[in-house]
């Protein structure tokens, strides 16, 4: 995980900081849903078990996870839904 900030600009931005695991990985889920093709979704936890969640669910789900990084202690995500 990079730990400078993104070059990407998120779509929508989804702020899942202090949920527990499964909550973050199904409210990105819900905010894809809804979002356009090749649209991109920024999510920001606090849930350790987040960078396996959204690793492993991008590569069920055929999405793409763009970038992902470790700023003060959160974990932030870039998803492009495909």
């Amino acid at each position: 995980m990079a730990d400078a900030p993104s070059t990407f600009t998120a779509d929508q931005r989804l702020d899942a900081r202090g949920l527990s695991c499964p909550l973050p990985l199904l409210k990105a889920k819900q905010a894809l849903n809804k979002m356009a093709s090749g649209e991109i979704l920024q999510v920001l936890a606090t849930d350790a078990g987040s960078q396996r969640d959204f690793k492993r669910f991008c590569e069920l789900a055929g999405h793409s996870l763009l970038e992902s990084s470790v700023q003060d202690h959160e974990f932030h995500y870039w998803l492009r839904k495909e």
